[in-house]
């Protein structure tokens, strides 16, 4: 099975281009000559620039070509530094040797920061009380997690399983090499090492909405986001099994993804999977796509199904926590009610489904995976600086609900997904001039914090997961080699019915889980970790590499005719990113 370049998906270079504009030591010299300096030169992926060329043009020259980081390194007068920063084609230069970190950044005057956010919608409210979310685990089913700055605190991550298509090469396995995961993670429960409790004033270090939360990363996708629901399906059922192990306590589970079934929720295998979590004491938060309002859609509608305008797959299930994404104004002092609903927020105005409220989602600042696939291809116009990047979508919006339901729980450990549910519905403040697009209106803690937990429960017709996988993919499939998986199997070509999923996930004697890891992923033991309180599944080589011996070629993948569009952020830059089911719009 052929791998994406070593170059786009290792992340040895994170350690080189992590760092945001430094501070460069001064170098003495004779008053003959300038002062020069040692720099790290990152190129834009395709660039067609000249190493030599561009350098010397500085007074400068290459000292090593650095083609895993798409880059090189050189020499070059100090003060010559900025001038080659903006030279076409040239992403970053940062120093390579000692240095410290010097952010121009202010996250206090970003209406995109995190730390805005944050303060807006009651998050520092809430750590002002108490509450950061310590003693709750939040599984994120994503593409892993980079060990950057602000993720790196011992004990913060948990590794599960690798499921992704990545996890046989112990390089990559649990890191992300496409960049959407850590960005969720970093807006869930990222804390930069320095930071000390009470979190509240501190703007200065990176704090994620629940700052000590840990992450269970379960990564599923490759360095091109490519995934298949099945990966998705074992995921959710490993969450439900082990929550508990080891001392973990997962009790919200995001799922920053969706696809585009035309399959009712009441047989769907997927919407039946989160059903089976949230009735076991999990909040699983979904995110609601990025298809934006389809009021003017001629679409068939009935209410359940996902289509233009729709609400993605789970998220349609009325059961579990749909997530839409508010934009805020442009200034920081506005109250909630001036926000507007973000136009690429998923919505149907006929629909007995639509969001059960919004949060922030709008060209949100969190951190950068440097290396990755989305650093790479998007950092263009989605990088703020060394360390951080701005996205858009419901994927962001989805996040900041995951890390609120976090704070809840600690407020309310006995609390239920029905009522926290309840709770954030109840406490939510409506958005001035918007309809249902927006639900029960916007994220609002500090209102949260004050109300009594409620004592109902939900009555929807619960999901039976008898229907057919194939219908839970919709168009986003994988392919290879122009065969595209379909029909009742998993990316191994092993049989996978919704029958089968069901009666597993209902708590029958079977497992799986233990299925795939032993018979088909292989590797099914917790094995100690370095880090403190972190523990890592252990790693063996899991897959046979073909689907089918008929249809499946154990040859390369083709990534681009997935298109990695289930993934729901909206949007990496301020032009449109075409991204299916993690789903599309921008990173900005």
């Amino acid at each position: 099975m052929s791998r994406r370049p070593a170059r786009t998906c290792a992340l040895g270079a994170a350690a080189l281009a992590v760092a945001a504009t430094m501070t460069l030591p001064a170098v003495h010299a004779s008053a003959s000559s300038a002062p020069s300096v040692s720099v790290i030169v990152r190129e834009y992926p395709g660039s067609t620039i000249d190493p030599d060329t561009v350098t010397a043009a500085v007074g400068g020259r290459v000292t090593n070509r650095l083609a895993i980081i798409d880059g090189f390194s050189a020499s070059v007068p100090a003060s010559a530094v900025s001038r080659l920063a903006t030279e076409p084609g040239i992403v970053s230069v940062t120093a390579d040797s000692r240095g410290h970190l010097l952010s121009t950044y202010d996250p206090t005057t970003d209406t995109g920061s995190l730390a805005t956010a944050e303060q807006r919608i009651g998050a520092r409210a809430a750590w002002d009380a108490g509450y950061t979310g310590r003693g709750v685990d939040i599984a994120l089913i994503d593409s892993g997690v980079a060990p950057v700055t602000g993720l790196n605190t011992p004990g913060k991550i948990i590794n599960g399983p690798d499921f992704s298509l990545e996890g046989p090469a112990s390089n990559l396995r649990y890191i992300d090499t496409y960049g959407h995961g850590t960005h969720m993670a970093g807006l869930i429960a990222g804390r930069d090492n320095a930071a000390t409790s009470p979190y509240s004033s501190n703007t200065s270090d990176f704090l994620g909405m629940a700052p000590d939360a840990r992450i269970v990363n379960l990564k599923v996708a490759d360095a091109q986001g490519n995934t298949d629901v099945s990966q998705i399906l074992v995921a959710i059922d490993w969450v439900v099994r082990h929550r508990h192990d080891h001392g973990m306590n997962i009790r919200v589970l995001n799922l920053s993804y969706g696809t585009d079934t035309t399959q009712d929720y009441s047989i769907d295998p997927l919407a039946y999977a989160t059903e089976v979590a949230w009735r076991d004491g999990i909040v699983v938060v979904a995110a609601a796509g990025n298809n934006g309002d389809g009021a003017g859609s001629t679409g068939h509608d009935d209410g359940n199904r996902s289509h233009a305008g729709g609400l993605t797959d789970p998220a349609y299930d009325p059961t579990i926590l749909a997530v839409g994404a508010a934009t805020a104004p442009t200034t920081t002092d506005q109250p909630l009610a001036g926000d507007t609903v973000a136009p690429f927020s998923s919505a149907l105005s006929t629909a007995t489904r639509n969001v059960d409220l919004v949060a922030p989602g709008s060209h949100l600042q969190s951190l950068r995976d440097p290396g990755s696939y989305i650093d790479q291809t998007y950092g263009r116009t989605g990088l703020i600086d060394g360390r951080f990047f701005r996205g858009s979508g419901t994927s962001q919006a989805t996040a900041i609900v995951s890390g609120a339901a976090a704070l809840v729980i600690q407020q309310h450990p006995g609390i239920t997904p029905d009522q926290v549910k309840s709770l954030l519905e109840a406490s939510a403040t409506p958005i001035n001039g918007a309809s249902y697009a927006q639900g029960n209106g916007e994220l609002n803690l500090s209102a949260a914090l004050s109300q009594a937990v409620p004592s109902g429960t939900q009555s929807n017709i619960q999901s039976n997961g008898l229907g057919s996988i194939d219908g839970s993919r919709g168009t986003a499939q994988l392919s290879q080699r122009d065969v595209t998986l379909s029909g009742e199997q998993d990316i191994l070509g092993n049989t996978l019915t919704g029958a089968e999923l069901a009666q597993s996930e209902a708590g029958s004697n079977t497992s799986l889980d233990s299925a795939w890891l032993s018979g088909r992923w292989r590797g099914s033991a917790w094995v100690a970790y370095a880090q403190e309180d972190q523990r890592l599944w252990s790693g063996e080589d899991w897959f046979d590499p073909s689907w089918s011996s008929h249809s499946w070629s154990s040859a390369g993948w083709i990534s681009a005719s997935w298109s990695s569009a289930s993934w729901s952020s909206a949007s990496w830059s301020s032009a449109s990113w075409s991204s299916a089911s993690w789903s599309r719009e921008t990173w900005s």
